[in-house]
């Protein structure tokens, strides 16, 4: 263990392995201006320590931060240049700190020396969830540590399930203040005709499994009122243009039956503070013949864009009943089959 001292007043840097506790003061001492920078509830505080991977203790104006290196100092220097911006404001707007962080280039800072250990269980009000393989650690651990996140594959993967497990985490954690679950209304084949009731009534049955999984990880009383108070919003995918989502979980399912226009403007939605999870199979796509996925696309185009996440599943991946890995694998095979002799 090292210390390094770097003024009279205190602040200094204690390292131990890979992590560091830096300890720094704010000035002038100010009480009014310190609960500015803390917000209610300190979710000012919880917010960078999030993105930042930090831990954040103090007590007056004598801050110590925990976490790597560059994210101590990182957390140090915004949260003086937010502390700054209190001398003129008695608050703090949560989309300021966000494009601060970002600007600071340490957003969703990854610890080098990490483990997966804290991705292997979701916490949600009624079970733990725990990702089971490779494949879906991966797709937990980008869902965590990334704003915009794919999840392509065949039925049975956990896709949507893993989703609404780290929704409704985020929420029990106030991470986010909501969640959104959106879906095109396009029918799988068949033709429904019309469908009676309100909006959420028509679109009930195209939502029936991120229900299902909401039920089972919150009960069927809390998912209720958490619906009538619009904490838990479902809308259809058109009803998205026009609305910009801040510090919000949206989960856009059977995303393979957007059309190209449909998926650019749902990811151009997405505010500060929000995560979004986009679920698809592109084996599955029921669009009229001649349309273009919108997820297959944004596969192609977004592929090499930093910062989102994309996590592809297979066959080996299917963790229901072992007939549907059979099922799906089988259904490949017929497809390249029938695919080759198309080509000959």
């Amino acid at each position: 263990m090292t210390k390094h001292t770097h003024s009279p007043l205190d602040d200094s840097v204690v390292r131990e392995g890979e992590q560091e506790t830096r300890q720094f003061h704010l000035i002038p001492n100010n009480n009014q201006r310190l609960a500015t920078l803390g917000g209610q509830f300190e979710e000012n505080f919880k917010l960078i320590e999030r993105r930042l991977n930090v831990g954040i203790n103090y007590r007056g104006n004598l801050f110590k931060v925990t976490g790597e290196h560059g994210a101590t100092q990182a957390t140090a220097e915004l949260l003086r240049h937010l502390y700054r911006e209190t001398e003129a404001t008695d608050h703090l707007e949560q989309d300021l700190i966000h494009l601060f962080i970002r600007e600071s280039g340490h957003d969703n800072y990854q610890s080098s020396g990490s483990s997966d250990r804290s991705y292997q269980v979701i916490s949600t009000p009624r079970m733990q969830v725990k990702p089971r393989g490779e494949n879906q650690l991966d797709y937990v651990k980008n869902i965590k540590t990334h704003d915009i996140n794919f999840g392509i594959g065949p039925a049975g993967t956990g896709k949507t399930w893993l989703a609404v497990a780290c929704a409704v985490e985020a929420l029990k954690n106030e991470e986010v203040k909501r969640i959104l679950l959106v879906r095109p209304a396009v029918e799988a084949g068949e033709k429904l005709g019309f469908l009676p009731g309100d909006l959420a009534q028509k679109v009930d049955p195209y939502l029936r499994p991120l229900y299902d999984a909401l039920y089972d990880m919150m009960g069927f009383d809390q998912v209720t009122r958490l619906i009538e108070k619009n904490i838990i919003e479902i809308a259809p995918l058109a009803f998205m243009r026009g609305r910009t989502l801040n510090s919000a979980f949206i989960i856009l399912d059977e995303s393979q039956n957007t059309t190209r226009e449909q998926m650019k403007m749902f990811l151009t939605r997405i505010g500060f503070g929000a995560t979004a999870v986009i679920t698809g199979d592109l084996t599955q796509i029921d669009l009229p013949r001649g349309v273009a996925s919108g997820l297959a696309h944004a596969k192609e185009v977004l592929k090499n864009v930093k910062g989102i996440g994309m996590t592809e599943f297979s066959s080996a991946d299917v963790v229901r009943h072992p007939l549907v890995q059979r099922i799906v694998e089988a259904y490949n095979q017929f497809d390249a089959t029938d695919n080759s002799d198309a080509r000959r």
